[in-house]
């Protein structure tokens, strides 16, 4: 496995959100996060890039064989933690171009870009002119979305969490973005020879409709209700909503 969550309990501001969360994704998979609002997903993600207002009380966190339960969000992306944020802040006096360099390990700052990222920025459709702009300031949603995934590009992590990658943008840049999300899960390569996992977190999964997932976990009331094949998943969620889900746990 590459990433092993076991018995996780998590509070926040004294109050328990998560409890008794076990999920576990292997090397070369691909996972989604379904759930209502309020279901506690935020409160997992979170957890997992280790923000210290999201108290982890119980259980562990096992990346790589390693437990990081305790470790800094900084030693958890030096590990090979990625993300894309829902909504990433701005970030004013730190230009585009000059955090792609850091991200890629490209340490002359007078230089230009390498030419491998700068294909990637034109893929991205941005052209020069972003790079000398601060990150996120004021770009559109879906320049922001882009953003995010040329970052996640220039720094290959192992583990990608993607909030809502699908959430706030048109269909032209879903599609695009995707297409790189499934470079970045390498899904371009055969199941056997994949190295890179992910984990979507989404509320009702439209970007399943172009990212490809193996196994679909249902959030509700801070618990892992269900977990299965997420075509039927979704499925059934969009025949019924959570409701749906609800009264499965009944029964179960």
């Amino acid at each position: 496995m590459l990433l092993e969550i076991t018995d996780l309990a998590v509070e926040v501001s004294g109050k328990e959100i998560l409890t008794d969360v076990d999920l576990y994704i292997g090397k070369g998979e691909t996972h989604v996060l379904l759930g209502p609002n309020g279901a506690g997903k935020s409160t997992l993600f979170m957890a997992l890039l280790g923000f210290p207002k999201y108290k982890v009380t119980r259980g562990e966190i096992i990346f790589k064989g390693e437990d990081i339960t305790n470790l800094s969000t900084t030693e958890r992306v030096r590990k090979g933690f990625g993300v894309s944020f829902q909504n990433p802040p701005s970030i004013r006096g730190v230009r585009l171009g000059d955090l792609l360099k850091l991200e890629h390990g490209e340490r002359d700052a007078e230089k230009d870009l390498s030419p491998e990222m700068m294909d990637l920025v034109h893929k991205l459709k941005f052209d020069e002119r972003f790079l000398a702009r601060d990150v996120n300031l004021g770009f559109s949603g879906g320049e922001v979305k882009r953003s995010e995934i040329l970052q996640l590009l220039a720094q290959e992590p192992d583990f990608i969490m993607f909030d809502e990658p699908d959430s706030g943008v048109d269909i032209e840049n879903v599609e695009l973005l995707a297409e790189e999300i499934n470079v970045l899960l390498d899904k371009n390569k055969k199941p056997g020879l994949r190295e890179k996992s992910g984990l979507l977190i989404t509320h009702l999964g439209y970007i399943l409709n172009f990212v490809a997932a193996d196994t679909a976990h249902v959030l509700m009331d801070g618990k892992i209700a269900c977990s299965g094949n997420p075509a039927e998943i979704i499925e059934d969620i969009r025949k019924e909503g959570f409701k749906g889900c609800v009264e499965c746990c009944k029964i179960h």
